[in-house]
């Protein structure tokens, strides 16, 4: 099977990849080159930048796939253009789209596909939703051979993944939990979320490469572990050694003090999450997530500690936190004292 990847060294992508070259398929990736990575020795790399339709036209020439993932589109200007360079070349395009776009906060507890599509707290989310109806538009009006599929929160060695971190520098939450510092969970700390494995992500999406049967379709891959946002801060500050100093504080109260942060709390994880991973399972025998979150987010610490470079530091982020933190402290101390004078 001849497979091109638009992306594929991603977090969440660099698992599908190891994934597909071991099970012999015909693998390209097509990525920008600026940052190298040790790929499989049977893959192979096409250097282009995605944005640059006429530079892909080029260095893809004739070839055609049997199928294409866009691990990079985010926009519906984005696969316009993927709709552009792929009809006509490809039997399959996989889409990869976001299980945030699901409706927030949702009207039944257990998230299937069939849950609408809604997020009027964050962007990246509504962007998601128009990338898949417009793709599902092509794939009803001239056959273009879509498949969608939403990951959740997805991590792996490079991403330590909890509610209040940052994104480009994980490692600072763990920092702050050695350090003995408060760390910030939304709300009172028992919503419920899945965090999944990029290896397990992996089983479901390559299982789908090339499968027929699934052109129209929409999936999420999660794991089936359900957990508190209390219990990942904990059972993460045990792969740490240390114990978590959690501070609860209400998501509005985080948002209207930090309003970076509403997309990715009440637009996301700040609400439960219970994925049924019923249709995956139907069309993908055999997929299983197997990677409990203990043992996978000590992976990551234990990825982390191998290497003191990779343990940078978002400094602004920590300014932030420590300012609401104590904005929520001292207004509690007030209450209390009219409370409880």
């Amino acid at each position: 099977m001849k497979v091109l990847f638009i992306g594929g060294t991603g977090i969440i992508s660099t698992a599908s990849t190891r994934l597909a070259a071991e099970r012999g398929i015909d693998l390209t990736l097509l990525r920008r080159g600026e940052h190298a990575t040790d790929l499989p020795s049977n893959v192979s790399a096409i250097t282009a930048d995605i944005t640059d339709e006429a530079a892909v036209v080029e260095a893809l020439g004739k070839e055609c796939f049997d199928a294409v993932v866009d691990w990079v589109a985010f926009t519906a200007a984005d696969v316009e253009r993927d709709i552009r360079l792929f009809r006509g070349r490809t039997n399959q395009f996989i889409f990869i789209s976001s299980a945030s776009a699901y409706q927030k906060p949702v009207g039944h507890y257990l998230i299937t596909e069939s849950t609408p599509l809604a997020n009027p707290y964050w962007q990246y989310s509504r962007d998601k939703i128009a990338c898949e109806e417009r793709l599902m538009k092509a794939y009803r009006e001239e056959g273009f051979p879509i498949t969608i599929v939403r990951p959740s929160l997805t991590y792996g060695d490079t991403q330590i993944v909890l509610a209040v971190n940052s994104w480009l520098k994980p490692w600072t939450a763990v920092d702050r939990m050695r350090r003995g510092k408060k760390v910030i969970v939304p709300g009172d700390g028992s919503s419920l979320w899945v965090s999944t494995h990029n290896s397990d992500f992996a089983q479901g999406l390559v299982g789908l490469l090339g499968h027929q049967q699934a052109i129209g379709h929409a999936f999420h891959i999660t794991s089936d572990e359900v957990l508190t946002w209390d219990q990942l801060y904990r059972i993460t500050a045990q792969a740490a050694g240390v114990e978590a100093q959690i501070v609860h504080i209400a998501s509005d109260y985080v948002g209207a003090c930090l309003p970076d942060e509403v997309g990715g709390l009440t637009g996301d994880k700040a609400v439960s999450v219970v994925f049924d991973n019923s249709k995956i399972k139907r069309f993908v025998p055999g997929y299983c997530a197997k990677v409990p979150f203990a043992q996978g987010i000590q992976r990551t610490i234990d990825w982390f500690d191998a290497d003191s470079r990779r343990k940078q530091v978002d400094e602004d982020a920590n300014a932030s936190w420590d300012k609401l933190i104590d904005a929520y402290e001292s207004g509690l101390d007030e209450v209390l004292r009219r409370f409880r004078p």
